[in-house]
């Protein structure tokens, strides 16, 4: 059992469970009247990438299907026009907030001539939601959705030209929301996971079916004590404040982005925080790629060579079943090379040509 124990931590840690309870905001959740609310609307630039002087940037809201109200940087070319714009809904990594990676790919395919949205996931980041640090392949696919609902309400957009991009995790939700959205034309994604197969099965599906088990009892368990003291436990693990000498090498990667100036963010779960301890739960069942066959438009996978999170994108590529599908390995790049350009391996030009082809 000692070996269970150690066996899950480093999964739950390698996951990177964790989300913000702190940060630079101006309105905290406590004073919310309705849980659904923001969390805050920060308006000074607080971003881990510079500002463009090309763009035009407002922090804006909208709510899903569930009614919880989302925030999100929207980013608009300067100096459009009066023709509409093709948009692109943007999330991820998962338990990164939209001040980190998928803000910097928002503004750079904005600065390409793009309307894109950069959105917090409910729950996290700026966004509502109550309890919270809670994920759910359900409500977190439908916020995709509902950052459709968003873009395709703006004067500035043609609806017929909307498509959305997942970074890691939410890569997965991507595409699990346009197998059922319709209204997505384009989808692309960047290094990603699927939550719900990491979480049932451990990385490289090395997760045993006794260490299955013995997740789900201790998910369980924690019921129990979340419901005796009414509310919910944060999860243990998450990356350490100090990196120790012998560190798992996937740990080390993201301690590189998330735990360091490169990266870090105040309200970003894997800068600061921790994910509710039964958040895993709802992954545990939810084969999220059962529909992937389904997925007919046009489809982008990209993922580095050297990624640990490699197989998944690969897998991915298999079961889409659009006839316009791509999958791209960018030589040479870890899986964090492509949260930012640090290492100049993002392939942006690709990502500008798949869009302006399927998006005309």
């Amino acid at each position: 059992m000692k070996f269970i124990r150690k066996k899950l931590t480093i999964v739950a840690s390698t996951l990177l469970l964790s989300t913000a309870l702190i940060g630079v905001s101006t309105v905290t959740h406590a004073q919310n009247i309705n849980p659904n609310d923001p969390v805050s609307m920060v308006t000074t630039w607080d971003k881990t990438f510079p500002q463009s002087s090309k763009i035009e940037h407002s922090k804006v809201t909208f709510k899903n299907r569930y009614g919880i109200t989302l925030v999100g940087d929207l980013y608009i070319p300067k100096n459009h026009g009066d023709n509409k714009l093709a948009a692109i809904a943007v999330s991820g990594p998962f338990g990164a907030v939209k001040e980190q990676s998928s803000g910097l790919y928002a503004q750079t395919l904005a600065e390409r001539g793009f309307l894109t949205l950069a959105f917090d996931p409910s729950y996290t980041g700026e966004s509502g939601g109550e309890p919270r640090n809670v994920a759910s392949p359900d409500i977190n696919t439908e916020d995709f959705s509902a950052a459709v609902d968003y873009l395709g309400l703006r004067k500035e957009v043609d609806r017929n030209r909307i498509g959305i991009l997942g970074i890691c995790g939410w890569g997965g939700m991507a595409l699990n929301a346009v197998a059922v959205d319709t209204r997505i034309k384009a989808v692309a994604t960047s290094v990603m996971y699927d939550m719900s197969r990491v979480m049932a099965k451990g990385l490289f599906d090395s997760m045993t079916a006794e260490q299955r088990h013995a997740a789900l009892e201790q998910i369980n368990q924690q019921r129990w004590a979340d419901a005796e003291n009414g509310k919910p436990a944060l999860m243990a693990g998450g990356l350490p404040d100090k990196l120790p000498a012998d560190a798992n090498p996937i740990i080390k990667e993201f301690y590189e982005y998330y735990k360091v100036k490169r990266g870090f963010h105040p309200r970003s779960a894997n800068s600061t925080g921790a994910w509710t301890a039964t958040s895993g739960i709802s992954f545990m069942n939810f084969p999220m790629m059962s529909y992937a066959n389904e997925i007919s438009i046009p489809t982008l996978i990209v993922t580095g060579e050297k990624a640990h999170s490699r197989y998944f994108s690969e897998d991915a590529y298999k079961a889409v079943g659009s006839k316009q599908k791509e999958l791209v390995i960018v030589p040479n790049a870890g899986h964090v090379d492509l949260y930012d350009n640090q290492a100049g391996k993002i392939p942006f030009d690709k990502f500008e040509q798949f869009y302006k082809t399927n998006l005309k």
